[in-house]
């Protein structure tokens, strides 16, 4: 299956690999279906892009490579929401924000993306306590 893509143009994916959000994401509500892309290689960087709108694709990275540290916990709610049968089921991500330079980009570890990767179903969670983690948590100078 080809699609077009915000960052990449057109690729093939496949179809075993489209991630579903039944809920969207909030602000996109009504886009369900997006694809992992890689944005280069050796980059902690991909492309978390929807696979009907060009336009809805988002640059995103696992959140423990810039803070090590980071945790939260999931409420049994989500954990069924996203059938979650074993930690070893969950791969979280973070949005990130692109900046120049790119030291001056930031992630947001407020409200990763949650993706069960062998059922394919993810959510964007928004952790309850504001004050844990910022919205905007500096690229640079983190890995703390």
């Amino acid at each position: 299956m080809n699609i077009e893509t915000k960052f990449l143009g057109k690729v093939t994916i496949e179809e075993k690999e489209i991630i579903q959000f039944p809920n969207g994401l909030p602000g996109f509500e009504d886009i369900k279906e997006f694809i992992i892309l890689p944005l280069e290689q050796e980059s902690p960087l991909v492309i978390l892009q929807s696979i009907k709108q060009q336009e809805i694709g988002f640059v995103i990275a696992l959140p423990f490579l810039f803070k090590q540290d980071y945790a939260f916990d999931l409420p049994e709610e989500d954990k069924e929401e996203l059938k979650i049968q074993s930690p070893e089921d969950l791969i979280t991500y973070a949005i990130v924000t692109l900046k120049e330079p790119f030291n001056s980009s930031t992630i947001n570890l407020q409200a990763p993306i949650l993706i069960n990767y062998k059922q394919k179903i993810a959510k964007q969670f928004v952790l309850q306590d504001a004050n844990t983690y910022p919205l905007r948590f500096p690229i640079e100078g983190s890995n703390k």
